[in-house]
Formats: structure tokens, C-alpha cells, sequence
């Protein structure tokens, strides 16, 4: 579906605009992909139910799509939601094949890397001595007594230094620049 993305969004924005023709194939579009994602998970004739639910919802909906963000994201978003409350109303589990099981961890393992990489880019852009104290308190757990204990500082300093050092942080990530170095 993400090879279509650009070609439905551009239909998503002509549908908002007022064009009922670029809407109708966006629609026509989009129930088969809906139909072949819920029928993986409940089945063919539970997925037709669900294919309509699901561009009922996005007809309603419509407008709270943001241009600025992935169309198909905003679509799955829908059908997921969908796919939930069918899950809740039979009162069924999702459940996974055996040997599926190795990739849904590996998803996981994926986020966690991710992760890492992206505290690991907030935190260079400190200066050394405060990496040193938001890593040691942040991420390993140690107390600030015992960061103090190791660094020599009062427990105070460490505790000052941790918050303005977040603090630095958050305002670069807010603003787009570089934090107080």
C-alpha cells in the first residue's frame, strides 16, 4: 500500500476539496486493501463488515486527516480501531501462528534499538560531565547519593545539574536547536 500512498493522498485532499469522482476511487481503492488486512485476521466474511465499518468511519472522519502526516498511517489507524471493538465484541483474542512468534519479537527488539540510537543522539548533544550524571541516574538507576558518592559532587549539585540538563534537552527538542552546551 505504500507504493499507492502519494496517488490515495492526493485523492484524500481532491475528495476534501469537493471532487466526488477522485473520492469514489480512493474508496474503491481502499476496500481492498481493508478487505485483505481483516480477512488475514477474522476471516472473510467478518472482514466485509469490517471493510464497510471502516470506510464509514473514514467518511466520517474525513476531516480530521492531516495532510502533513502518512494517509495510509491515518487509514490503518482506522481499521485497527475497528479491528478492536470487533475483537471486543466476539470476544476474541488475537492470536498469532507459532512460527510467527520469532517476528513479534524482533519488532520489539527493533523499537528498543531504535530507541537507544535516538537517547543516544539527545544525550551527545550534552556536554560530557552531564551525560555522565543523566546516564547515571536516567538510565542505569542509580540514586542520586550514589552518583554523588561516585563524582565527588554534592548530592544537590547532582540533582541541579540532572534537571537542568533534562531540562536543556526538552527545550532543544521543543525548539529544533542544539541544547545549552
Amino acid at each position: 500500500m505504500i507504493a499507492a500512498e502519494a496517488q490515495y493522498r492526493e485523492w484524500m485532499l481532491a475528495g476534501l476539496a469537493g471532487d466526488a469522482a477522485a473520492y469514489r476511487r480512493l474508496l474503491a481503492a481502499l476496500t481492498g486493501h481493508l478487505r485483505a488486512y481483516f480477512a488475514r485476521r477474522v476471516g472473510p466474511t467478518a472482514a466485509e463488515d469490517l471493510v464497510q465499518e471502516s470506510l464509514i468511519a473514514m467518511h466520517s472522519r474525513r476531516a480530521t486527516y492531516d495532510p502533513g502526516q502518512p494517509f495510509t498511517a491515518w487509514v490503518y489507524g482506522i481499521a485497527r480501531y475497528k479491528l478492536i471493538d470487533e475483537f471486543r465484541r466476539e470476544k476474541r483474542k488475537a492470536s498469532v501462528p507459532l512460527d510467527e512468534a520469532p517476528e513479534l519479537f524482533a519488532a520489539d527488539e527493533v523499537r528498543a534499538a531504535t530507541a537507544r540510537r535516538d537517547v543516544e543522539k539527545l544525550l551527545a548533544r550534552l556536554p560530557e560531565a552531564k551525560r555522565r550524571l543523566v546516564r547515571a541516574t536516567r538510565l542505569e538507576g542509580q540514586s542520586v547519593a550514589e552518583t554523588a558518592a561516585q563524582t565527588g559532587l554534592s548530592e544537590t549539585a547532582v540533582k541541579v545539574a540532572v534537571h537542568r540538563a533534562v531540562k536543556s534537552l526538552g527545550d532543544s527538542l521543543e525548539g529544533g536547536g542544539d541544547a545549552d552546551r
